[in-house]
Order: C-alpha cells, then structure tokens, then sequence
C-alpha cells in the first residue's frame, strides 16, 4: 500500500519545480513510510512522487517505476498503491510472452501489464488498486482505479494539463489547486450520499471506481472498464452455497500473501468471523502457526453497555467465543473516552480525511485509534467490510418502508437519524442549500445506472436495485473510512468480500436465495456454517460498536460551548447558535449514544475543517 501524486504540463517544464511534486507527495508520509520516491519525465511535462508502505518485494518494488526499451529510452514509468492477487498469474503469462523481469513483486507486473495491454490492463487485474502512468512514447498519463474502489485517487483537471493524488490532500499542496467549496460540494458533506466522481473541492474529482482517466494534449477523458451487469443465476441453492465458499477460500488465500506480518480484524460478527476462520484454516493448511487478530471495546462497557435499537449486545463475547473455536492468537483493544476525545487524535482523522468525517461520531477516532495500536504489531490486515451490501445485512434490506421509499433506502425513516447531524445548522442555509433537492437529483442519476434483467420477477427488480444502491453509494462511505483511518498510521487493509468475482456472482443471485431461511445474509451463513460457532452464526446482525460513555458527550459539549464563545469561530455563521447553546446545556443522560451526538459531531468537524483548512465556502 501507498500514496501516488503527480502533476502533467504540455505547456510548462514541471521539471523545474521539483519542490512543488515532492510537496505534493509528502502529504502522504502516512501511507507510505517507508520510502520516497520522484520521476520527472525527460521532456518535463509530467512528475510522479510515490511514498512506499513495504508489503511485498521489499527491496525490489521501489517506485515511481520506469520500463526502458533495449537502447535505455525509458517507455512508461508507473506510481501503484494498492495490491495485485493475481500478479503470480500474471507475471507468468508476461514472461510467456517475452517480458523480463527485474524484481519479484506486484508493481513491474503492471508496469509490463501496461507496455503489453495498454489501457485493457484493468480488466485483467484482480485486487485493490490506485495507480497512474506516463506513456513517454504518447505523452498520456493513465489514472487506474479498482472496480470497487477500495483505493482512493482524485485528480484536478488544469488549464494544460492534470493533478492527482490518493486523497485530496496531496492536490491541495499545489499552488493552482483551490480551497474552494461550492454548495454542491457542501451537500456532499453534509448528506449520505456519497456521489460517485464528486469532489469536495472545487474542480476536483475522484476517479470513479471501476473507471479509468486519460489525460494527453487534447484533454481528459475517463471511461469505465468495468460495471455491475444483470445476468441470470443459473445456479440452484446448494451449488450457489458451494460456490460462494469456494471463492472467498480463494480469496482470503490470495489476500494473506505478504511479506511483512498480517493480522485479522475481529468484531465477533458473521462477516470478520467468516474471514477470520477461513484464514485460520488456510493458514493451518499451508503449516503456519496461528493467525493474529484484533478486537476493539471501550472502558467500562462491561458494566454500562445497554442494547439499543441497532446494538442489541455487545461484541467482546461473540469475539472470545470465535477465538476459542479457530484458535487465532487475540489482542483486545481497550480505548478510553479521554482517548476518543483526544484533540490530537481528532486533529490526526481530520487530516486524514480532508473534510469533516460527520456520520458515525467517534467511531472515526475510535477506528484511528484501533489501527494505530495493530499497527504496532502487523503491517497488513484482512477485514470484513462491504459483506452487509453485498449479501443483505442492512434492516433496510427487509423494512418494506425502505424498499418502497423514493430515495436511498438508509435516509429513510427507522435509519436517516444515524446519518443525520444537521440539527444545529442555521435553517436558512440548509433552504438555501436544498439538500433535500440534491439527494433526489443523485438518487434518480443512481437509479438511472441500475441494470435490469428482462422478464425479472418485480420483488428482484426491487432487491437488485437496493443491493445496487448499497454497492455503489453506501459501501464507498465505508471503504473510504477504513482506508483513510488504516493509512493515517501506515497499516494496509484487505477487503475479501470487495473481490470483484464474488461481487458479480452475489449480485446476480435471487434475493429468495440471499434470504433462503428468513434471516439477514442467509447465503454467506450458509457458506460458513461449518466453520464458525454457533453463538456466531446466529447471532443478528451488529454494526462496529461506539461508546456509550457520557463522558466522551460531555467533552464534546465542552468543545462546543468553547466554539460558541470564540467570536472568531468560522463555524458560527453556518449554525443555529441558540439551538447549539442549548444542545450544550441540555440534561445529560446515563448513556450516550452516536445518533444522539451527531449534531455535535458535526458542528465541531466543521469548525476544525474550516480553520485547518483555510476552506471558503460558495454558499
């Protein structure tokens, strides 16, 4: 894993700026720690920068890469951040085909994947990936980015030529990138919608997952390689079982290669629990020793958890119990309200989002703070996000609310107030800013994108189209969560169930199959079942656990009253300062809880976001 930057010009020697690229590129020293690396193009039209998290190859996969014709002309030069699980495969075929090879990793793989394919390389690469390269012979720059987007990359278009960087950081430390923020991009913020392509910043753009940008003399343009497509399930239940564990066995083998340690992420659900015990078993298979793995829990949750209406236990028990039965080797992480609440943690998950993470309150430290300490022992991590989207999780899946609702199924009743947080907002720039009317215009644009299936039964129709919706809206806000919150400490996160092949094959499948006994993911149960233990396999579905200490409310009620008094507080003009004053001095009950802080979240996310980041809104 890493962080790529560059900047093209056809009109400037960018090569004459070398402080501006590697500027640039020192804005990722969090992903990439182990090393820096520059490229200038000969004729100085493009610069690459590269910081390097060493996973696999660790001497040889320095990057930017350059590939160079028999005379020493250099052809192509590659920035990568991501992993290839096929690059075996690959390298292979490549070589076959005349290819020599200088190192032993995943990157120069690419890198000659791209002098023999061109563009067509992407349909070939399985894995998680954000990479860019500078065809010398063509003077065109390809930005790549994963079917899923599991990896992050932005770009900016200029007046002759591009920016890009894995997250928007790295583009703002260019002179011509602004810090602008149109009312579009404010909805963006504000509401869960996560708009595919959709910058922040004005003019800037995320490289579509799926999709690939080109960038010469004559312009940008960008292109998908790959989309979700209707297909009928030929299959019947029990070959559709044996096939969906047989390729996440495939999966999860390929994604515990590496050459540094490697951990699993544990919550004690049926998702990182599936991941965990297949891992265990592949691992035991091959001779190894037990697998590693981590938990999270908070201080004195013992003692004052209480159910809620989406907590309905706690996680510790299920995590203990799957320990017991695989025999994986288990650190807890035990984090503090005082932690949670610590202004350098919440400074460090603002930076490494570049914007106010708002939904989920602590959850974002809490995550931060989780891989900072696995981080001390493992430098790779196999989690279980985007299972939930992909096999039915959510209760948005089976509330007939939901299903029937004219916009995205989690912004419904029984759901929008854990995504909600705009409470102290003045009412006159949420009119102004009709984030009501933004949600439907991206809701009908997503709802034109879903493929249909002739002569599909009208309740599939119905699932296909919310199961899209989950795959590509709401996981990107969870992708993007843990990759920012994993690279902010320099820990690579792996997504089994964000395989592309699984993902086209679960997709397809009938919901009467993905719900066969009644229950949530009945289909990934049943694939597991012979793995994980009872407790686990019937336990309901539970999201990642946040603290209900009334403390950590407290400190943020603190901060706010302090931003309240602050006249110079930029936040000020954006809230309702009486209705803020008297979130600030209401009761404070035993037990809080996320959907009730997220007014307060946000309010304090803003005003951090908009001193650090010296952002001016168009509003």
């Amino acid at each position: 894993m890493c962080g790529i930057a560059g900047w093209i010009d056809f009109e400037r020697d960018v090569s004459r700026e070398p402080a501006t690229v590697a500027a640039m590129t020192r804005t990722l020293a969090c992903r990439g720690p182990d090393a820096e690396g520059l490229w200038t193009a000969g004729n100085g039209r493009a610069a690459l920068g590269h910081r390097r998290l060493a996973v696999i190859d660790l001497e040889g996969g320095r990057q930017p890469m350059t590939a160079e014709d028999d005379e020493g002309r250099t052809l192509a030069s590659l920035t990568f951040c991501g992993e290839i699980y096929n690059y075996r495969e690959l390298r292979a075929e490549l070589a076959a085909l005349g290819h020599r090879f200088r190192t032993a990793g995943d990157t120069e793989v690419v890198l000659r994947g791209y002098l023999q394919w061109g563009e067509q390389l992407a349909t070939r690469l399985n894995g998680m990936f954000a990479l860019a390269v500078w065809d010398t012979r063509s003077e065109e720059l390809l930005l790549l980015r994963d079917r899923m987007g599991v990896k992050p990359l932005y770009y900016l278009p200029t007046a002759h030529g591009l920016l890009f960087g894995s997250e928007p950081k790295a583009i703002l430390a260019h002179p011509q990138a602004s810090r602008r923020v149109s009312a579009e991009g404010l909805c963006e913020v504000l509401d869960m919608v996560k708009t595919p392509e959709a910058g922040v910043f004005a003019g800037m753009r995320e490289v579509r997952p799926g999709h690939l940008v080109l960038a010469g003399r004559q312009g940008t343009r960008s292109r998908a390689y790959w989309r979700l497509e209707a297909r009928e399930h030929p299959d019947d239940l029990p070959t559709t079982i044996t096939t969906v564990r047989g390729l996440l066995e495939d999966i999860v083998a390929r994604q515990l290669v590496a050459d540094v340690p490697l951990c699993l992420l544990l919550s004690g659900g049926l998702d990182s629990s599936t991941v965990t015990a297949l891992a265990a078993r592949h691992t035991a298979a091959a001779g190894g020793g037990p697998v590693r793995s981590f938990s999270v829990d908070f201080t004195h949750a013992e003692s004052r958890f209480e159910p809620d209406a989406v907590r309905g236990v706690r996680d510790t028990p299920f995590v203990h119990e799957l320990v017991r039965h695989v025999g994986t080797r288990h650190s807890e992480i035990v984090l503090s309200s005082e932690e949670l609440a610590d202004p350098s943690v919440r400074a460090a998950v603002l930076r490494a989002v570049d914007q106010p993470p708002a939904f989920w309150g602590d959850m974002w430290p809490s995550l931060y703070l989780l891989f900072r300490a696995v981080r001390e022992h493992s430098t790779v991590a196999l989690s279980g996000e985007a299972a939930d989207e992909l096999f039915g999780g959510y209760r948005w899946f089976r509330n007939p609310g939901a299903l029937r609702a004219a916009t995205f199924p989690w912004l419904t009743s029984g759901s929008a107030r854990y995504f909600g947080g705009l409470a102290l907002l003045d009412r006159g720039l949420l009119n102004k800013l009709d984030i009501q009317g933004y949600r439907q215009d991206r809701y009908h644009e997503a709802l034109a994108e879903v493929p249909e299936l002739p002569g599909e039964d009208p309740q599939e129709r119905v699932m296909r189209r919310i199961g899209y919706l989950n795959l590509t809206r709401f996981v990107q806000t969870l992708l993007d969560r843990k990759d920012r919150m994993s690279m902010a400490v320099g820990l690579e996160v792996r997504v089994p169930f964000c395989d592309h092949r699984l993902v086209e094959y679960v997709f397809n499948t009938p919901w009467a199959m993905k719900s066969f006994d009644g229950r949530e993911k009945s289909l990934l149960r049943a694939a597991a079942a012979d793995v994980l233990p009872r407790s686990v396999l019937d336990r309901a579905k539970s999201p990642y656990p946040a603290t209900q200490d009334p403390r950590y409310e407290q400190t943020l009620r603190t901060e706010l009253a302090r931003v309240l008094a602050d006249p110079g507080s930029p936040v000020l003009p954006l809230l309702d300062r009486s209705r803020a004053a008297r979130a600030v001095d209401r009761p404070l009950s035993g037990v809080s809880r996320p959907y009730d802080r997220g007014s307060l979240e946000m309010a304090l996310w803003l005003n951090a976001w908009l001193t650090d980041y010296g952002v001016t809104l168009d509003v």
